[in-house]
């Protein structure tokens, strides 16, 4: 049975929802030089600096010390996500290259199944130099495996293309196969080719499910030192996932934010997260805004299924969501509805899509406390660091700036109190 009775409708056109999409991007710029951005991690992960907003107050420290920011009891969140070998070559026999860069699974579509598969593969992709590529096979070639790779034009779309892998060995599946022939996907405003050191350190020391083109970098500070002490401090450890697509580096270009399209990414989320959520007494403290945006996802999907007249499970989460629905349903409430759907199924975790996007107005249900780094200006992301913080962010980035800390992936971290005022 599922939780009903919940006064939730639609308001087209809504205060809220019109007052939202009115936001002017031009609010959340600030002048980032390029000295400012880290162009390589530094040798040891826990020594980035640490940026600390509590109590409406900054104060600075080195990330290794985190764990005194957090009691026994708290609920500590990370997306363990795994990047994968996104950037793939391919040389033509006149010479042109082409490289191709994976975005989602098309056939299969889950990540766990097409990552498994064993002979052939078809992905929605970015082609560079498309142009070139009219409709013959590239190949590329491995001698220590001996091993090639082929990729077939299936079709051309709006914003990419529609490709398909096939190799000549099945015992590699195609993960194995993109770390043969795969290059990590750093950054593009890192302005470099990737090196050896990212295939490292542009990974978290806990990510498990492959699936990711981008790493959640609020993460790229833990060591597993700092996770075990945490442990020892009797801090309750959750996990998540959401595969970091391409689009979280896609900068907002219209005047307002009404006319920016999100980038749709997927989550997964367990049935002990969801229970850890529901029984915990402490802070809820997530690791990044991808950590940020999954928590909050789930409170919207529970909506969605608490007003579905035939309890059906719609599995995304739309950009509009939270301003479009009007909606008193507590969080608790909320959670025991996923719990209810998933023990009605026989599932162990959830399985969505989510666009949500996070800005002021919004009044979030479950984050009280974030890791973050400090994000691009213009960005998305700067938005929802807006709407946890309040206008503060200004003060915060500015804070920043003027006292040495390095931004962007590589750069360095900040552990952010929720304004009071938000519920």
């Amino acid at each position: 049975m599922y939780f009903c009775g919940a006064n939730l409708t639609y308001l087209g056109g809504n205060t809220l929802e019109t007052s939202v999409k009115n936001i002017s991007i031009s609010n959340f710029d600030y002048h980032l030089p390029d000295d400012r951005i880290a162009k390589h991690p530094l040798d040891k992960r826990d020594a980035s600096k640490l940026l600390i907003y509590k109590d409406n107050m900054i104060t600075e420290s080195v990330f290794s010390t985190i764990t005194d920011l957090l009691a026994p009891g708290d609920l500590l969140i990370f997306n363990n996500t795994k990047v994968v070998q996104a950037r793939l070559f391919f040389k033509k026999s006149t010479g042109a290259t082409i490289e191709i860069f994976i975005l989602d699974p098309e056939q299969p579509k889950d990540y766990q199944q097409a990552f498994t598969c064993t002979t052939e593969v078809t992905w929605k992709c970015i082609v560079g130099n498309i142009k070139r590529w009219k409709s013959d096979i590239l190949e590329a070639y491995n001698e220590q495996h001996g091993l090639t790779l082929a990729a077939h034009l299936v079709e051309r779309t709006s914003d990419g293309a529609i490709v398909r892998f096939s190799w000549n060995n099945p015992e590699y599946s195609f993960a194995q196969i993109i770390e043969i022939f795969g290059e990590i996907p750093i950054p593009p405003y890192l302005n470099r080719e990737p090196e050896k050191e990212d295939r490292l350190r542009y990974q978290t020391v806990y990510a498990q499910p492959e699936g990711s083109v981008a790493a959640p970098t609020a993460g790229l500070h833990f060591t597993t030192d700092v996770i075990a002490r945490l442990k020892e401090k009797q801090v309750n450890i959750g996990e998540l996932t959401l595969h970091v697509g391409a689009g979280t580096f896609k900068p907002v270009k219209t005047e307002t934010i009404e006319n920016h399209d999100m980038h749709t990414e997927h989550i997964y989320v367990s049935r002990l997260l969801i229970q850890q959520l529901l029984d915990n007494n402490g802070k809820c403290v997530a690791v990044g805004t991808t950590s940020v945006r999954t928590l909050e996802s789930l409170y919207w999907l529970a909506v969605k299924l608490i007003n579905s007249k035939e309890g059906e499970f719609t599995p995304c989460v739309e950009q509009w969501d939270p301003y479009s629905i009007s909606c008193d349903i507590e969080p608790k409430m909320a959670l025991k509805a996923l719990l209810n759907h998933l023990d009605a199924n026989g599932l162990d975790y959830l399985s969505a899509a989510t666009r949500i996007i996070i800005v002021p107005g919004y009044q979030f249900k479950f984050v009280e406390n974030m890791v973050t780094n400090f994000h691009q200006p213009k960005s998305t992301l700067l938005l929802l660091i807006s709407a946890f913080v309040g206008d503060n962010w200004n003060t915060i980035y500015s804070y920043a700036l003027q006292n040495g800390f390095r931004f962007l992936s590589y750069g360095d971290s900040s552990f952010l109190e929720r304004r009071r005022n938000l519920k």
